[in-house]
């Protein structure tokens, strides 16, 4: 799991892996996404990463292995993540805009307060993800596993669940506008709290 090595500003943000600046008060932002983008590519298994802020646009991440990873806050504009498999990563507040993850692994990850929008989760496995609190506006589940998320207190729009598995899956508390669950399992998923 990632160490977070504060900020040597003194703001208390987390120091970006292999600098000891935070991605607010980084010299050149756009030159540490560039290195962190270019470490990855140069590995297929990546560990304990440290990318909190950073904003990543037209990045190919696909079939790369991340485990006990941190992109708080980061953003990624039409990014790739086809063939990933990730575990315990955490993208808390962080914004996803035109990407995809297709036949991907993602487990125990987190979404927290993420917004999602116009990105396509297709025929992966999704275990165990918490998406609560996130903004998700015309996003796509399609052929996906999804057992055991959760999306407590978030907000869907425009969005569609086709034939995904949502066993165990908590939507407790969403709000749901124009959203589909065409041929998932809706009578395996939590929609409200039992008494």
């Amino acid at each position: 799991m990632f160490t977070i090595i504060p900020c040597a500003a003194g703001c208390g943000r987390a120091a970006i892996t292999g600098s000891q600046l935070c991605a607010i008060h980084a010299v050149n932002p756009a030159t540490e996404v560039s290195r962190v983008v270019e470490w990855i590519q140069n590995r297929k298994t990546i560990k304990d990463l440290n990318a909190p802020g950073l904003h990543f646009e037209q990045v190919d991440f696909s079939n790369h292995h991340f485990y006990g990873c941190n992109f708080k806050g980061a953003s990624f504009s039409s990014c790739t993540f086809t063939g990933v498999f990730m575990q315990m990563v955490f993208f808390d507040l962080a914004d996803f805009v035109d990407c995809t993850f297709t036949n991907s692994d993602l487990n125990f990850l987190s979404f927290a307060g993420s917004r999602i929008r116009n990105t396509a989760f297709q025929m992966s496995e999704m275990t165990t993800i918490n998406y609560g609190g996130a903004l998700m506006l015309d996003c796509t589940f399609t052929n996906s596993n999804l057992y055991n998320s959760r999306f407590i207190d978030t907000d869907i729009h425009c969005s569609h669940f086709i034939d995904c598995n949502i066993t165990r899956v908590s939507f407790i508390k969403s709000r749901q506008v124009e959203v589909s669950f065409e041929q998932s399992n809706t009578g395996e998923a939590i929609f409200t709290l039992v008494e």
